[in-house]
């Protein structure tokens, strides 16, 4: 077994059993590191108290005194450094009533959620302390609770969507008897605040299995108590050309989806409208619903707009072979950045529909290709591309504001998406001039 500590986090374990205190890194760092994984936080486990803690290291912060958490700083990294504890028990289903500190490190991991989380290492003896059997079940792949699995979710409810975040990002399959008590425990989910909750669910959302998870919160009920719009879609028709129901077409969807965030939640979401429409005015109910949803779960609004974005536009018409005039179209109405990520989105929705994995990817490589080729004319693409604007209008052509600038402009953007070379200002008047005689 190989671990290896950064030096600042082993400073500051040596810094403690220098005086006299034990220092374990506990958690998902050792967790990590056992998976060959990079950890990125460093958390230390020690019976030095939160006012020793502060002591021997100058600055600190009380970030979670109450619970013995203080964060550290050693040659500028942050570590956060937590006295050795047991809890009471949890009447708010979120945190104990009280703490009980110990120097029993044997005592502070029997409070962990999962096994595999529930291992310490003494860094300087180079010794790994796993009194949950959690070693053994990294390697055979398998999440189980520490302790009897009912207690540890009624302590926390949202454990069982970090179950599913587990089980989404690191691919293990669920202990049969942590598994069975889900979808009595589910109705608890609601207790928990929206904002854990979507918390877990954008990790849960970006793990490379995310189907597994997606199928487990299903099959529990959490998925009803959490998220009934999408629930309401099992068995449900997708439409005539899929092969699954529009929950399995969705989740599938979302797990083929690039792996980031507003892609897997708008593949996750973008046919929530065909519960009541099968047309092509599904995008717009679906985002609609979409937003309802992740304003229900406090998302902000940067993700709300990315999100409903991309399933507003996602039945977009363009394709490989579609024109120039056209792609110049599609990329002004929506933005280059947006018409990018459309096409991963397809590309998503195409798997969701069992299509072959050589169409799907040929299909993302020349869509990218002919647009990226368009990008590179640096042609007009909007109003704000054009070389002239209303105002130039009003004055060479004598005209008062109103409608029909709105008319004359749109019409010489069209006129630009067909020939670029006409982006000229003395060449756009002349259109406007000709506009303005025959209409």
């Amino acid at each position: 077994m190989t671990i290896k500590v950064p030096p600042e986090a082993l400073q500051a374990c040596a810094i403690l059993k220098e005086h006299g205190f034990q220092a374990y890194l506990v958690g998902g760092a050792v967790r990590d590191s056992l998976l060959g994984l990079e950890p990125t936080d460093w958390d230390i486990a020690t019976d030095a108290v939160p006012d020793q803690v502060e002591e021997l290291f100058p600055g600190s912060l009380p970030t979670g005194k109450r619970f013995g958490t203080v964060t550290v700083f050693v040659a500028g990294r942050g570590l956060e450094v937590t006295t050795m504890r047991s809890d009471g028990p949890y009447s708010d289903q979120r945190r104990p009533d009280y703490i009980i500190f110990t120097d029993r490190l044997e005592l502070d991991l029997a409070r962990r959620d999962f096994t595999i989380n529930a291992l310490g290492y003494d860094p300087l003896a180079r010794r790994l302390i796993d009194p949950f059997q959690g070693r053994k079940h990294l390697r055979r792949k398998l999440l189980a609770t520490v302790g009897e699995p009912t207690h540890r979710f009624r302590e926390d409810p949202l454990r069982m969507l970090r179950l599913l975040r587990f089980q989404a990002t690191l691919g293990f399959r669920i202990e049969k008897k942590t598994e069975q008590v889900l979808p009595k425990l589910a109705p608890l989910i609601v207790t928990v605040s929206p904002e854990r909750i979507l918390a877990e669910l954008n990790k849960m959302l970006l793990g490379r299995e995310l189907l597994s998870a997606l199928q487990t919160f299903t099959i529990s009920g959490l998925l009803q108590k959490v998220l009934p719009e999408l629930a309401a879609c099992r068995g449900l028709p997708a439409g005539p050309q899929h092969p699954y129901d529009l929950l399995t077409h969705s989740c599938t969807a979302a797990h083929f989806a690039h792996p980031d965030l507003a892609l897997r939640w708008a593949a996750l979401l973008h046919d929530l409208g065909k519960q009541h429409s099968l047309g092509r005015d599904h995008a717009e109910l679906s985002a609609a619903m979409a937003g309802q949803l992740l304003r229900r779960l406090r998302a902000s609004s940067s993700l709300i707009s990315q999100v409903t974005a991309l399933i507003t536009y996602h039945m977009f018409s363009v394709h490989p072979h579609s024109s120039d005039r056209a792609l110049r179209r599609f990329l002004g109405q929506v933005g280059p950045e947006l018409a990018l990520a459309l096409v991963k989105l397809r590309q998503a929705d195409m798997a969701g529909m069992n299509a072959p994995v050589r169409q799907i990817i040929a299909f993302g490589k020349e869509m990218e290709a002919r647009l990226r080729a368009i990008l590179q004319e640096e042609s007009a693409l909007s109003l704000k591309d054009l070389k002239l604007d209303g105002h130039d209008l009003m004055a060479a052509l004598d005209l008062k504001p109103g409608p029909i600038i709105g008319e004359i402009l749109n019409y010489l953007l069209e006129q630009v998406w067909e020939n670029p070379d006409l982006n000229e200002t003395q060449t756009l008047l002349e259109l406007a001039r000709r506009y303005l005689r025959t209409s």
